[in-house]
């Protein structure tokens, strides 16, 4: 049995990153750093962790966060480089002219394809879609949600599968070498949550439009792109090499799926008669795929890099680039730097250099944007898989190579084995919901607790399965929280110059994700007593 006060230390430094957040109402980054000190000074008095063993998980998070924090400032660096290229602007122009007469088919298709498309391939919906809405016509009130819960259906799948790629690392390191699973092994099990999340995060877009007038009009789109989702992600989450392309490959789907719809019922996908005499010059000297160009090359390395089987295991399991002797336990860290997503966005940025042609007064507006915009949210993203690194070696002892006591990790496993037994598959889902808001990212909260679910899924006997569905629920639940993730909605109203008006989202915003993570709840319960693998 663990000891209560060896429980409360441990969830001490959640406590305090909670606190900063809503209490104190500090941004993601000033609270990070609370919670990472915390964390330090526990795991050295509470846990007999050495310095070194601190200091080697700080590092060791810090790298592995790499395909989440370095996506995010190579897409920063990208959409500033669009925004003062004029590039933004032509994309923002062509926006406007789709599916002008039925809003249902263009919430779906740009809040579900366009943006699911654009995070896989890692741009950001909450940054690049609120200035597009609001040039639509929308509130602001729409434009920061919208953007927020849009891309939710697919998460998982988000920065070319950074947060299932995170999860199979740590699940493999977890298992232990000969027991190692494979992404499609993983996928198989994610893939069960997409239909139905899908599904209801659709027809939460329409209610956030225009309640159940929207949802009377607009629920036959929004079950025909929750269907699309759920037939592209089947096949795709069933080939290793496609697992990280789900995003990409839905996106691409519910755009297309959604323009038939359009055709086949009469209406115009594009409707150029909305555009101010202003946009349609702008529209003729600046042709669409010369603005497009960087997302085209990037698309196309991406599925170079993936579709291909060879290619695919060359730099996904052969081609690690590992970082070795900085952690505590002296495993490598794989970087997987030719394949991670961050490499080619950068690299189709330059290539796209020739069509875009930027003027240096360009290309230093765009380094001086970014190097404003960028720091917080890549600390953002990185500070909390160092906090995840170090409860996971906390007690560790690097003489004897092997615990000295029970880590954090081990002793909430503990406790949540004896507290919910059978029915943890019901709350874990809460917890994943809890650990997004939090960290902001589905993947910051996998590397935070993929761990800890994983050992508790081991203490109950669940089984290879029932480990794989109980984390399945808890990044779900972490994806789910971005709508309610502060540091998501300051984004989206930041990018429209309305900082404070994402206060107004979050009531709302707070009852769809707990409606939806109940939801989830419930398919995790179901999927432990059938399985799925």
């Amino acid at each position: 049995m663990w000891s209560m006060g060896t429980l409360l230390l441990t969830l001490l430094p959640i406590a305090v990153i909670l606190c900063m957040l809503i209490i104190w109402r500090k941004p993601a980054d000033i609270s990070g750093i609370a919670g990472w000190a915390v964390v330090c000074v526990i795991a050295f008095l509470g846990f007999q962790t050495s310095l070194e063993v601190i200091l080697r998980s700080s590092v060791a998070g810090l790298i592995k966060s790499f395909p989440v924090s370095l996506i995010v400032a190579t897409s920063l660096l990208q959409m500033a480089y669009m925004e003062k290229t004029g590039a933004l602007k032509r994309v923002i122009i062509f926006m406007k002219t789709i599916a002008s007469e039925n809003r249902a088919v263009q919430i779906m298709m740009i809040n579900i394809g366009f943006g699911t498309l654009m995070v896989a391939v890692g741009a950001t919906p909450v940054s690049l879609l609120p200035p597009i809405l609001i040039a639509m016509g929308y509130s602001t009130y729409v434009a920061i949600a919208l953007p927020a819960i849009g891309y939710d259906s697919l998460c998982t799948y988000a920065l070319l599968g950074a947060p299932i790629v995170v999860f199979v690392d740590i699940a493999n390191k977890f298992l232990g070498v000969g027991n190692e699973i494979t992404l499609s092994q993983a996928g198989r099990v994610f893939f069960m949550f997409l239909p139905i999340v899908s599904t209801l995060i659709g027809f939460c877009m329409l209610w956030i439009v225009g309640k159940w007038k929207a949802i009377r009009e607009g629920w036959l789109p929004c079950v025909i792109t929750g269907m699309t989702v759920a037939a592209v992600s089947f096949f795709t989450n069933r080939v290793d090499n496609l697992v990280a392309l789900t995003g990409v490959l839905c996106g691409i789907g519910v755009i297309a799926v959604m323009a038939l719809y359009l055709k086949v019922s009469g209406k115009s996908v594009i409707d150029r008669s909305r555009l101010t005499p202003d946009e349609l010059k702008y529209e003729k000297e600046y042709p669409l795929w010369r603005a497009l160009m960087p997302w085209i090359l990037l698309i196309v390395v991406i599925l170079a890099l993936n579709v291909p089987q060879g290619m695919f295991k060359f730099l996904y399991y052969e081609k690690l680039l590992p970082i070795n002797g900085l952690t505590a336990d002296g495993s490598p860290i794989a970087t997987r730097a030719l394949w991670n997503a961050y490499t080619w966005i950068f690299v189709s940025m330059i290539l796209s250099m020739p069509f875009i042609r930027p003027t240096s007064a360009q290309i230093k507006d765009t380094l001086r944007v970014w190097k404003k915009r960028a720091p917080r949210p890549v600390f953002s993203a990185a500070i909390f898989f160092s906090i995840g690194e170090i409860m996971n070696m906390s007690g560790w002892d690097m003489a004897s190579g092997k615990q000295a006591v029970a880590s954090m990790v081990q002793v909430l496993a503990g406790v949540s084995a004896d507290l919910f037994k059978d029915a943890y598959g019901a709350v874990v889902s809460f917890i994943g919901l809890f650990g997004g808001f939090i960290t902001g990212s589905e993947a910051s909260t996998i590397a935070m607790f993929a761990k800890y679910s994983l050992t508790t899924g081991k203490n109950l006997n669940m089984g290879l399965t029932g480990m794989i569905i109980i984390t399945a629920g808890l990044a779900f639940g972490g994806g789910l929280a971005s709508v309610v993730s502060p540091a998501k909605l300051q984004n989206a109203a930041a990018s429209i110059d309305k900082l404070g008006e994402e206060n107004k989202v979050i009531r709302t915003a707070f009852v769809f994700s707990v409606l939806l993570t109940t939801i989830t709840s419930v398919f995790v319960m179901l999927f432990l007593k059938t399985g799925v693998l």
